[in-house]
């Protein structure tokens, strides 16, 4: 039998590039493998995003399209949204009753976003207790595994933990997922930095070819590289990054010729340009379509929302049974 996996995704905007090679890449890979659900962790971006809703519903539409032209495919995965599936709220509840408020705090990704989001109020209820609700969206689908990058790992480990305490406690309902450590691609943002919204130097899939191509045309190069000639330091150049992951085949020959001061800054960028559109651009046309058609996006999701109800709702049973807590038995 094919191993379950949960994957999530904060609506925070329009996805990019970087998203893709972080993770999209692989969920798409993943859904041949695995028993896949795919949820739009709706209420996760609360945690940090509670003071302005105003693009919310606008947002959750706007990443099913890219899902979905990025190609993850509704037949092979099931699409949710979190807020429409009530039970993950109950067994977050239940599982917040049993959680030690230290495992909580000791949470890496707790401290690191209170030092650098100190522009905002997230010293919350609801920030502080989000492994919970994490452990209960993977939980609720007794999911084997969950795909995430070596720095995600203390976050499927808390998971494990709690699983683990509410075994001990009321018997075994729920296995102990594990980690499952993909490669990602790291590509960096336009100006050198990790591509992040926040920093707003992305590619977007909304973002239209012409768009795309003056975003490479402006990309940050060799700082220390004056003129044509001068001999480049690929190894701090982005167009090189991107390089090794758009026009692999080129990348030995780009390499010489830039540290040999054979080929110009402009040259390289246009050459990038045309392999990144060439991969952007039949994302982008498919995007566009399916933004035309906002009923069929809701009705991919509402299909999606009736499966994994059902199952959630299975669960539920379960652990009120285990628990003793389910007062019309």
């Amino acid at each position: 039998m094919r191993k379950t996996i949960v994957s999530g995704m904060r609506p925070t905007g329009v996805l990019h590039l970087g998203n893709y090679f972080g993770a999209l890449e692989n969920w798409v890979r993943l859904q041949g493998e695995y028993n896949c659900y795919d949820f739009v962790a709706d209420w996760h971006a609360l945690t940090t995003g509670y003071e302005d809703t105003s693009d919310y519903k606008k947002n959750i539409t706007e990443i099913l399209a890219d899902w979905i032209s990025c190609g993850l495919d509704p037949k092979k995965s099931v699409f949710f949204l979190q807020s429409e599936i009530k039970e993950h709220a109950e067994l977050h509840l239940l599982f917040s009753m049993i959680t030690p408020l230290s495992w909580l705090e000791r949470n890496p990704t707790y401290k690191d976003q209170l030092s650098q989001m100190k522009e905002k109020n997230i010293t919350t209820h609801g920030f502080l207790g989000y492994p919970c609700l994490q452990a209960a969206d993977i939980l609720i689908y007794k999911a084997g595994f969950v795909p995430v990058g070596e720095d995600q790992v203390p976050h499927v480990e808390l998971t494990r933990e709690i699983a683990r305490r509410f075994n001990f406690l009321y018997g075994n309902v729920f296995p102990e997922p594990k980690s499952l450590l993909t490669k990602a691609k790291v590509l960096p943002g336009l100006d050198g930095r990790k591509m992040s919204k926040s920093y707003q130097n992305t590619i977007g899939f909304a973002d239209t070819p012409e768009e795309v191509r003056q975003k490479i045309m402006s990309m940050v190069t060799d700082p220390a590289r004056i003129k044509k000639t001068d001999p480049g330091h690929p190894e701090v150049c982005s167009v090189f990054a991107f390089h090794k992951i758009f026009n692999e085949a080129e990348v030995p020959e780009i390499e010489t010729q830039c540290k040999g001061g054979c080929i110009g800054c402009v040259q390289c960028k246009k050459n990038l340009a045309e392999k990144v559109s060439a991969f952007h651009n039949p994302i982008y046309e498919k995007r566009s379509e399916l933004i035309k058609h906002p009923d069929d996006i809701r009705d991919i999701i509402q299909e999606g929302n009736c499966k994994a109800r059902e199952v959630a709702r299975n669960t539920l049973e379960e652990v009120r049974s285990a628990m003793k807590i389910n007062w019309m038995e």
